[in-house]
C-alpha cells in the first residue's frame, strides 16, 4: 500500500478536530446519549542513582525528583448501535530528569508522550523548558458499532491479548512493562477491529494496526484471534503478520481446583526462522481472617533473549533490540520467574509485593506498594521498586561505554488518583 505522508496525516487531524468538537458540543437530539468522566492523576518519582550512572552524569542529579500531573477526559456519545469514544489527556512533566532535549518516549509510569509509533499524530506539545514539558494528546478517538453478534471499531483504541500477569508475549500492542505502576489505561493504537460473537460464547477477532504515519506491511500488523470455550476452559488461537513477519500463537486458560492456570506460546518468523516465546502462570485466592490473599507465580521464556550479556550492549541481537525499541519486550535475557501476592491490612488498605528473578544471573527486582482507597473515587499509592544485582547483571549495573552504566538505581513513588 502507498505510504501516507506526515503532511497528509496532519491535515487529516486538523480536519478531524472540529468534527470531534461538534459531536460533543451539541445537545442530545435524535436520541443521542452522552457520558462524561474524568481522571486526575499525580505521580511523584524519586530515584537513587549509583556513581557512574549515565543519567546521573547527563543531568547532574544523583537523587533526581520528578513529578507528573495528568488530566484525562473520557467522553462517550451513543446514537443507536454506534458510539463515539474520545479520551483526551493533558500531561505536565517537571523535574530533574526532564531536559529540553528530551525525546517523546513514555514516562516512568508508561504514559505516552508522543505518537511516533502510531499512524496518526494526535499529540501536541504546548510548552517545553529545561525542566518541564506540557502536552496534550488523544489516547482514544474511535467510532464503534455494536450489535448482539458483531462489533466494529475504527480509530484509536487499546488492544490486550494474552494471559500474562507480569510478562505478555502474546500482547503485541503496547504491553505494560513489568514495573509499570499505572495500568488504569493502556495506550491506544490506530486500528480497525472486527469481532464476531458466536452463540456458544466463542468469538473471532480480526485486527489491522498501522504505524509510523504510514500504511505499509513492514510496519503494520494484521492478525486473527479465535477464542474457543471448552467447558470451563478457554483456548486462544492467533495467526497473522506483525512488522512484516509471520506470527502464530496458542493460549490456554483452565481452572484447576481453586486456582487458575494460564499459558501462552507465541512463534515469530522474522525471516531467519521461527523464534518461540511463552509464559505460564498460576494464581490463587484464599481467605485469611476477614480478608482474602491473592498469590501468583509466573515463568516467562523470552525467545529473543540471550543466555549471557555481552560486554557491549550494542552487540545484542538485532531482533531483540528491535523489539526493545518497539516496546514489545522489556528484558534482555531468556528465562524469568515472577512471584507475588496482594493482601489487605484493612478494608481500605492493601499491599502488593512481587519479585522478578532473572534465572541466568540471579539478579532480581523487588516491588512493593501500599494502597489506600479513601473512597470509591480516590486512591493513594506509595511504593518502591528496587533492583538487586551486581555489576554486569541485567537488574544490576550494565556498562554502556566510557565508564558509564545504566540500571541498579532504586526508585520510590507516590501516586494519587481521583475519578470524577
Amino acid at each position: 500500500m502507498a505510504a501516507w505522508s506526515s503532511r497528509r496525516t496532519r491535515n487529516t487531524l486538523v480536519a478531524a478536530r472540529p468534527v470531534a468538537i461538534a459531536l460533543f458540543a451539541t445537545g442530545a437530539p435524535l436520541g443521542l446519549a452522552s457520558e462524561f468522566d474524568a481522571r486526575v492523576k499525580w505521580h511523584t518519582t524519586a530515584q537513587r542513582l549509583p556513581v557512574g550512572d549515565a543519567q546521573r552524569e547527563a543531568t547532574g542529579a544523583s537523587n533526581p525528583l520528578d513529578h507528573g500531573a495528568d488530566l484525562r477526559l473520557l467522553m462517550r456519545r451513543t446514537f443507536g448501535s454506534f458510539t463515539v469514544e474520545v479520551d483526551h489527556a493533558t500531561t505536565y512533566l517537571v523535574g530533574d530528569s526532564i531536559t529540553s532535549a528530551a525525546d517523546s518516549g513514555p514516562t516512568f509510569d508508561q504514559t505516552p508522550t508522543g505518537d511516533e509509533r502510531r499512524l496518526l499524530d494526535l499529540t501536541w506539545e504546548v510548552d517545553r523548558g529545561d525542566r518541564h514539558r506540557l502536552l496534550h494528546r488523544f489516547d482514544r478517538f474511535a467510532l464503534k458499532y455494536r450489535s448482539s453478534q458483531w462489533a466494529v471499531t475504527i480509530g484509536r483504541d487499546a488492544v490486550s491479548w494474552g494471559s500474562g500477569v507480569v510478562f505478555h508475549p502474546m500482547d503485541l500492542f503496547n504491553p505494560f512493562a513489568p514495573t509499570t505502576v499505572d495500568q488504569d489505561y493502556k495506550a491506544g493504537d490506530d486500528l480497525i477491529r472486527i469481532e464476531r460473537l458466536f452463540d456458544n460464547g466463542s468469538d473471532l477477532e480480526v485486527l489491522a494496526v498501522a504505524r509510523h504515519g504510514e500504511i505499509e506491511t513492514d510496519t503494520a500488523s494484521v492478525a486473527f484471534k479465535y477464542r474457543a470455550l471448552m467447558g470451563s476452559s478457554e483456548l486462544d488461537a492467533l495467526a497473522g503478520q506483525h512488522y512484516g513477519g509471520g506470527v502464530v500463537g496458542l493460549g490456554l486458560r483452565a481452572p484447576i481446583g481453586g486456582a487458575l492456570i494460564r499459558s501462552d506460546l507465541v512463534a515469530v518468523d522474522d525471516g531467519e526462522g521461527w523464534t518461540f516465546s511463552g509464559v505460564v502462570n498460576v494464581d490463587y485466592s484464599f481467605p485469611v481472617a476477614q480478608s482474602s490473599v491473592y498469590v501468583f507465580a509466573e515463568y516467562f521464556r523470552n525467545g529473543f533473549g540471550v543466555a549471557g550479556l555481552p560486554d557491549d550492549l550494542d552487540l545484542l541481537p538485532d531482533a531483540l533490540t528491535d523489539r526493545l525499541g518497539r516496546g514489545e519486550t522489556f528484558t534482555l535475557m531468556r528465562d524469568y520467574l515472577a512471584v507475588g501476592t496482594q493482601f489487605h491490612w484493612h478494608a481500605l488498605v492493601n499491599q502488593n509485593v512481587s519479585v522478578i528473578a532473572n534465572l541466568h544471573d540471579a539478579s532480581k527486582i523487588l516491588q512493593t506498594a501500599v494502597g489506600y482507597d479513601a473512597s470509591e473515587a480516590v486512591r493513594l499509592q506509595v511504593g518502591v521498586i528496587m533492583p538487586m544485582g551486581g555489576q554486569g547483571d541485567e537488574f544490576g549495573r550494565l556498562g554502556v561505554g566510557d565508564g558509564l552504566t545504566v540500571g541498579g538505581g532504586s526508585r520510590g513513588y507516590l501516586r494519587l488518583v481521583y475519578f470524577f
